[in-house]
């Protein structure tokens, strides 16, 4: 089987991380062996660039942010994800350069031509055989994340990062964002209502992504 790249993307509080665990360890149990990295962090060098992006007492130029984040995105394809499907793994990564066009184009308002020579330049041309994209409402992804922080507060202090506490019109941009991209590529992007029970979500997951991996392997 060729190497197959798949990515998890949605805005904050959409479940993705959580889904990506399950999935990693439904995979496991099934006899797949996916390597599971993630997006800013995936590498030493990512994990120090996401410290820096996401301290929400950091005031982070927005050029600033959408270069930092194309640098570890750099650093991610050429160190972790290209040699791993050149070797034929399994690669799953939390979020992959669909953020940057929603996030840091939709969100920030740069211009779809800028995102486009970024991510270019970041990926050298490597796209995603199939994209996950979990779709939650606005009001449900602040009332997750605030919970999230919660819990996180009472342990290690860390709270809320600093995309968490952009407001309404920010997250609503760049979930507008995210299904466009959809739109434009059914084939490679899957929507996922992830509004309802992790178990729920979690038995569609499997099936979408079991089932495209079945088809490579049969192709």
């Amino acid at each position: 089987m060729p190497g197959t790249f798949i990515t998890f993307e949605g805005i904050d509080g959409s479940g993705k991380s959580t889904q990506l665990r399950l999935l990693n360890n439904s995979l496991r149990a099934n006899g797949w062996d996916p390597l599971v990295t993630r997006e800013p962090g995936g590498t030493p060098v990512g994990l120090r660039l996401r410290a820096a992006l996401l301290d929400a007492t950091e005031e982070v130029d927005p050029l600033t942010e959408l270069l930092v984040f194309a640098a570890d995105r750099a650093q991610h394809v050429r160190r972790v994800i290209r040699p791993a499907l050149e070797s034929g793994r399994l690669v799953i990564s939390d979020r992959y350069a669909d953020a940057t066009v929603a996030y840091q184009g939709a969100g920030r308002g740069f211009s779809p031509e800028l995102i486009a020579e970024i991510v270019q330049l970041a990926t050298e041309g490597l796209k995603p055989d199939l994209t996950v994209l979990f779709d939650v409402g606005i009001e449900e992804s602040t009332s997750r994340t605030t919970r999230r922080s919660t819990g996180k507060s009472s342990t290690n202090k860390t709270g809320r990062d600093r995309l968490d506490i952009e407001d309404a019109e920010f997250h609503t941009r760049v979930r507008v964002a995210y299904l466009e991209i959809a739109r434009a590529e059914p084939d490679r992007i899957k929507v996922i209502d992830a509004s309802g029970p992790v178990e729920h979500t979690r038995e569609r997951v499997r099936d979408v992504v079991v089932s495209f991996l079945k088809s490579r392997a049969h192709s």
